[in-house]
């Protein structure tokens, strides 16, 4: 911080102040716990300030960062879910295992390529239009619109194939 000129210091402060609450609640709703979702957005605001002076779309690179640090964590905690099932399996072998109510909505979406999943997570989960998804991204708007289609025929069809 003690690098950052007296104006970039109050254009950093007057990003932040705009558009943590948002990258928070985004967070939040897709790791579902508000220590865990603060912790993430303020993870990726401490990198942007890293790189704050040589970018052209802040916004873009903090969201991209929070998505990264999103996955990570669903990686971990997949991990931790794994290998509470498998301590956990010895003692429930009598339970009938029903896939359908197995669909982990969130091993899903990371599941999908980066191309496709950043689009999505952004559209839907952040709440971003497709025009300005397509500037984050820095790919056109109708590139976004089909890899959110196929995104979404994608995610269609695994919930389809767990439930089967």
């Amino acid at each position: 911080m003690a690098r950052l000129r007296a104006s970039d210091h109050e254009a950093v402060e007057e990003f932040f102040n705009a558009c943590y609450p948002r990258l928070a609640g985004w967070v939040r709703r897709l790791v579902d716990d508000d220590e865990t979702a603060h912790e993430i957005a303020s993870e990726a605001f401490t990198r942007l300030l890293s790189r704050w002076s040589g970018l052209d779309n802040p916004q873009s690179y903090v969201y991209m960062i929070a998505t990264n640090l999103v996955r990570d964590h669903w990686r971990k905690s997949g991990r931790e879910r794994s290998a509470l099932r498998v301590m956990t399996a010895a003692g429930a072998a009598e339970m009938t295992y029903q896939p359908a109510q197995d669909v982990d909505v969130r091993a899903l979406i990371e599941a999908l390529p980066d191309r496709l999943r950043s689009a999505f997570l952004l559209h839907y989960y952040a709440g971003f239009g497709v025009k300005e998804v397509a500037v984050m991204l820095g790919r056109p708007e109708g590139t976004i619109k089909a890899d959110l289609f196929h995104a979404r025929t994608r995610l269609k069809a695994a919930v389809g194939e767990a439930s089967e």
